[in-house]
């Protein structure tokens, strides 16, 4: 579902070419990823904002990181369903709804990535920098981090906001209907948005992130190697399978948008080639999508302080008749001292 690039690579370059009609494959592809993934991702990401709400005292550093990335992997699972509607069908809004649905997909985006980012430099001072982690990982820092992320998403948003819009465009069999996509009031502010967007959304949403994590993980994981522990090996394991995740994830949606990219300025592209990439996209567009649903298993689920905090909290929901004041005394004590650690 390649909701940036909807747009004909013919239509800005040749008055006289007729607009590929969009050969996407199945129709019924995008909406059932984007429903798998939203009820995949709203379960998981709500558990882990639900357990750090129920928190009783400052959040953790951790569990700042861990709680900002959940909540910009639900503004894309929320997103979903209406973007899969737009790529399928005529939008029935206005162009007001037009521009913040696709602002919520553009900032859960960039900051779903930079905030990775800022998890493995996290984990980086912790593990590799110990001596420096007392005075930098505290939860005030964390909260200046990730405002600072949630800022720098908005900024990059702001193109998004400026250039979509709903209009009325020719479809199939000489038929009208309202779209929500890219628009442009002259040809040099197409050709310069078409460069601008996916080579921003490559830097900062991938290159940049991908190689923090690296940098990152790699050092984690050869320090973790000196130790003798099992414990301490199977962190070793943890790390890698995270960057692992993240690669195969995003770097096929990558490798096809900077292809497809490159390949918007062909004067002599035939609609095949054009339909191919398109469908490219959405598939690849879809599998980068699973990451939102990952994230929580990888980043919390996996910690076993933080299931021994999600089971206080639960125990905390029950009705006060169905426990004693016995099984509250243990469980609050792990509540104050537990933290959604990797």
């Amino acid at each position: 579902m390649s909701f940036f690039w909807d747009y004909s690579e013919m239509d800005y370059f040749d008055d006289e070419a007729e607009p590929c009609l969009h050969g996407d494959g199945p129709e019924w592809m995008g909406p059932v990823v984007a429903g798998v993934v939203s009820v995949l991702g709203l379960l998981g990401n709500g558990v882990v904002v639900v357990s750090c709400a129920l928190y009783r005292g400052v959040l953790p550093l951790m569990d700042v990181f861990l709680l900002n990335v959940a909540l910009s992997d639900l503004l894309l699972v929320l997103a979903l369903p209406l973007l899969a509607y737009n790529e399928q069908w005529a939008w029935p809004m206005g162009t007001a709804a037009c521009k913040l649905l696709h602002c919520c997909y553009s900032i859960s985006l960039y900051s779903g990535a930079l905030l990775l980012a800022c998890v493995s430099i996290d984990r980086y001072i912790a593990v590799v920098r110990s001596h420096r982690s007392l005075r930098l990982r505290t939860p005030w820092y964390g909260r200046v981090v990730c405002g600072t992320m949630w800022a720098a998403a908005l900024l990059l948003s702001v193109p998004t906001a400026v250039f979509y819009a709903r209009y009325e465009t020719l479809h199939t069999d000489n038929l009208t209907e309202f779209v929500c996509e890219f628009s442009f009031s002259h040809e040099d502010q197409a050709k310069m948005m078409k460069i601008a967007v996916p080579a921003t959304q490559l830097a900062i949403g991938f290159f940049l992130p991908l190689c923090v994590m690296a940098f990152c993980y790699t050092a984690i994981a050869l320090t973790l190697t000196r130790a003798v522990f099992m414990r301490r090996r199977r962190a070793v394991l943890l790390v890698l399978v995270v960057l692992a995740v993240f690669v195969l994830c995003h770097l096929p949606y990558n490798v096809v948008l900077l292809h497809n990219t490159a390949a918007m300025f062909e004067q002599d592209a035939i609609c095949e080639k054009i339909n191919t990439r398109r469908t490219a996209l959405r598939v690849t567009e879809g599998v980068a999508y699973l990451h939102c649903c990952l994230n929580p298993p990888l980043y919390a689920f996996s910690s076993q302080r933080f299931r021994t905090r999600l089971y206080a909290a639960m125990r905390r929901l029950q009705p006060a008749n169905h426990s004693s004041p016995s099984d509250h005394t243990p469980q609050s004590g792990h509540s104050n001292t537990a933290s959604c650690t990797m």
